[in-house]
């Protein structure tokens, strides 16, 4: 319901929430999907909805109505709609830049660089490493980056080297608020990780105790792994959730120090973390399960190129063993 609402109060209510339910047709949502597709929309930068927006638009439209039917219409309209297709939403994927293992190491090679002024203790309290071990995370994980925001002490397996992610940081409007993670179900979603990971968790831990030591007070613990601290604590809490846009700030000034492509964007690291297990061969399955994709093929043919490489050596291996080449 949350995911919801804000397509809801924006490109639902607007054109046709005043439309009585009996006379909601399915050239009304035609109607509805051609001008989300072709309007100028303040919320995506002056432009129109793309295809898959539009498509989630219908998805929200097509459950609502079904629910309705039979008790107060008889049918659902949006059965019979046109909203866009699987071929249209595909046309516009976008090409995500990704960076490579090789680069990937070189880049938490940087950001685990002490500053080296006279105040720096290695970054235990100095704020110059503050955000390293959440970079670390997205990197080494693959996780959203309302999840990493998320993350609880509580829901940390230290032993057996796994994460529950059950809340998620989400913007709401011009706030931002810490709720239940609903994208999975009811239970939580649970990811494996390397002991070097738990160890810049554990570090992580230590510099949020003294932190925490230092604010007294000031502090409002709500047990999470990347809290905001107190760094420039003007307003706000320290202990409570960060605010993502400001995590998504403080990222675009750290890639444009470090001269990465400058639309390479945190949920990047997510299709580089997958790109890169499926080149190195790992199993589809367990890199599908990780990230929480609903299948492996959808992995495979979202992420990374290792089902084109791998139907193309089929290809040869298949014309090899029936000769083909001594055809022609």
């Amino acid at each position: 319901m949350a995911g919801y609402e804000t397509k809801i109060r924006l490109h639902i209510k607007p054109h046709i929430g005043g439309v009585k339910l009996c006379e909601v047709t399915d050239d009304t949502l035609d109607d509805l999907y051609r001008l989300l597709e072709t309007a100028p929309c303040s919320t995506n930068k002056g432009k129109p909805l793309g295809a898959k927006s539009v498509r989630h638009v219908h998805n929200i439209l097509s459950g609502a109505l079904g629910a309705a039917v039979p008790k107060l219409i008889p049918a659902n309209p949006a059965a019979t709609a046109h909203p866009p297709t699987a071929r249209q939403i595909r046309a516009q994927e976008q090409k995500y830049p990704t960076l490579d293992d090789g680069q990937t190491a070189r880049f938490l090679g940087t950001v685990w660089e002490p500053c080296g002024n006279r105040a720096c203790d290695g970054g235990l309290t100095h704020h110059c490493l503050r955000d390293a071990p959440l970079w670390t995370v997205y990197a080494a994980t693959g996780v959203r980056r309302s999840e990493a925001l998320g993350m609880k002490w509580s829901l940390v397996n230290w032993d057996e080297g796994s994460i529950e992610l059950g809340w998620v940081v989400v913007e709401e409007g011009n706030a931002y608020r810490l709720r239940k993670l609903t994208k999975d179900g009811d239970d939580n979603a649970v990811i494996y990780v390397d002991q070097s990971v738990i160890n810049v968790l554990k570090w992580q831990k230590q510099r949020q105790d003294e932190e925490r030591k230092r604010l007294g007070p000031a502090w409002t613990d709500h047990d999470l792994v990347f809290a905001r601290d107190g760094f420039k604590l003007y307003r706000g809490e320290a202990g409570g959730p960060q605010d993502p846009e400001k995590v998504s700030a403080r990222w675009r000034t750290l890639r444009t120090r470090l001269h990465l492509p400058e639309d390479f964007r945190i949920h990047d690291w997510r299709h580089s973390k997958v790109t890169n297990d499926l080149e190195a061969g790992e199993n589809p399955v367990e890199v599908s399960a990780n990230v929480r994709h609903h299948s492996p093929g959808y992995t495979m043919a979202r992420y990374g190129h290792s089902r084109k490489d791998g139907a193309r050596r089929l290809a040869a291996s298949g014309a090899g063993r029936l000769g083909l080449s001594s055809l022609v």
